[in-house]
């Protein structure tokens, strides 16, 4: 199952979907399809520094920092994978770690460096991003400018009125059960993964809307889970239509600046100019647990509600389990375990995992030899639950 699972959330940086991002050498682009394929050395610089290969806005921070205090009493977790006991030190090495954070009840327990990477470094987040694209909506349903989930897509998106998605609300988008036909098969180079959003086909129209109000429906909205790129960053675009601004000045508006990150993350944009819904956030170490904290705090900055009440609880639940590879389900972009925790999963190592009732978050970025893997994810979850068993002494 977890195996399943590892080829699902690879799938969440396809190919071709993902090639809708723009090479800052127009000369020489650099299809992000091949980070898949980037040699060691390249992934730990252009992981940390991305913004200097694609096009990307900034999501600036504000004034004050949230304060992240060391606890007193740190810990050393050591757990078993393979037949083995393991250090952090190990772990990290091994598997290419480039940070490992572990906040309990608030205060960092645990934080850890590699690859060359120092705290006030950034790192890519591939599909963590997601979860942020859905925190979006929720502070969008707050203020007013999404009326409801079960409002249609095309009330938002004026252009996919006629097409696949009428009759689609935004809640079945959140839960990636459209029942839109979409091939996510990025071995398939006619996949709609392949194909989707590279180019501006019909000017002003965002490429990503434009390739998917071509497609048929498969099956009845809300039905099924049918992992779907594209219609992450549907979602992005919905929500920039929605608020009127663009995803980076959006977030920086009621995540970055009101919660406090301590530094500028950064959104890649696609061909059309638009942030990817589904890709592409970097953050740095402290701040990926910060919006770790922020969920886990229901949505509240300095005590003024960003999202819904009840909105976190609703998002990091099981809405869908028709279709996922997921043992827990799926929320809205979240992915739900077994055992109560929610987490923000990117290819390559990168998670943000919260216990909420350990009041336990661990992230974790990465440069994995491979997108995803049974080996890969089975020793996450072994360090995972070394950790657990660390902060429960």
């Amino acid at each position: 199952m977890r195996k399943i699972l590892g080829l699902a959330l690879a799938l969440a940086l396809g190919a071709g979907a993902a090639q809708a991002q723009v090479s800052l050498d127009p000369a020489s682009p650099v299809p992000i399809a091949s980070i898949l394929t980037w040699s060691p050395e390249r992934q730990a610089s252009g992981y940390r520094d991305i913004e200097q290969v694609f096009k990307t806005h900034v999501i600036k921070r504000g004034k004050t920092v949230h304060p992240l205090p060391v606890a007193a009493k740190q810990i050393d977790p050591t757990f078993s994978y393979d037949g083995k006991t393991w250090t952090v030190d190990a772990y990290m090495k091994a598997y290419r770690v480039s940070g490992l954070l572990v906040l309990k009840d608030g205060k960092i327990v645990l934080e850890q460096y590699g690859l060359g990477r120092k705290p006030s470094d950034r790192w890519t987040s591939f599909s963590v991003a997601k979860s942020v694209t859905s925190t979006l909506v929720g502070a969008a349903i707050q203020d007013g400018k999404i009326k409801s989930l079960n409002d249609p897509v095309t009330t938002y998106i004026p252009e996919l009125k006629g097409s696949a998605y009428e009759g689609v609300t935004v809640r079945q988008m959140l839960m990636m059960s459209s029942g839109v036909k979409w091939n996510e098969d990025y071995t398939d180079p006619n996949s709609d993964v392949a194909k989707a959003g590279g180019t501006v086909a019909e000017p002003g129209v965002n490429p990503m809307v434009s390739y998917l109000r071509k497609l048929p429906r498969a099956r009845a909205p809300g039905t099924t889970f049918n992992y779907n790129t594209g219609e992450t960053d549907l979602v992005g675009v919905l929500v920039s239509k929605a608020t009127g601004e663009s995803l980076a000045q959006y977030a920086s508006e009621k995540i970055w600046q009101p919660y406090g990150m301590e530094r500028d993350a950064i959104w890649m944009t696609d061909s059309g100019g638009q942030e990817r819904g589904g890709t592409g956030i970097s953050m740095t170490l402290r701040d990926y647990a910060r919006l770790g904290l922020f969920i886990e705090g229901d949505g509240m900055a300095n005590g003024k509600r960003i999202t819904p009440e009840g909105w976190v609880a609703a998002a990091t639940q099981r809405e869908i389990d028709n279709g996922t590879p997921a043992p827990g389900g799926y929320g809205y972009f979240w992915w739900i375990r077994p055992n109560g925790a929610y987490e923000a999963v990117g290819i390559f190592g990168q998670s943000v995992t919260t216990f909420p009732a350990e009041r336990l978050i661990i992230v974790q970025n990465a440069a994995w030899p491979a997108a995803t893997g049974k080996a890969l994810s089975a020793a996450r979850n072994a360090m995972i639950e070394g950790v657990r068993a660390a902060v429960s002494k």
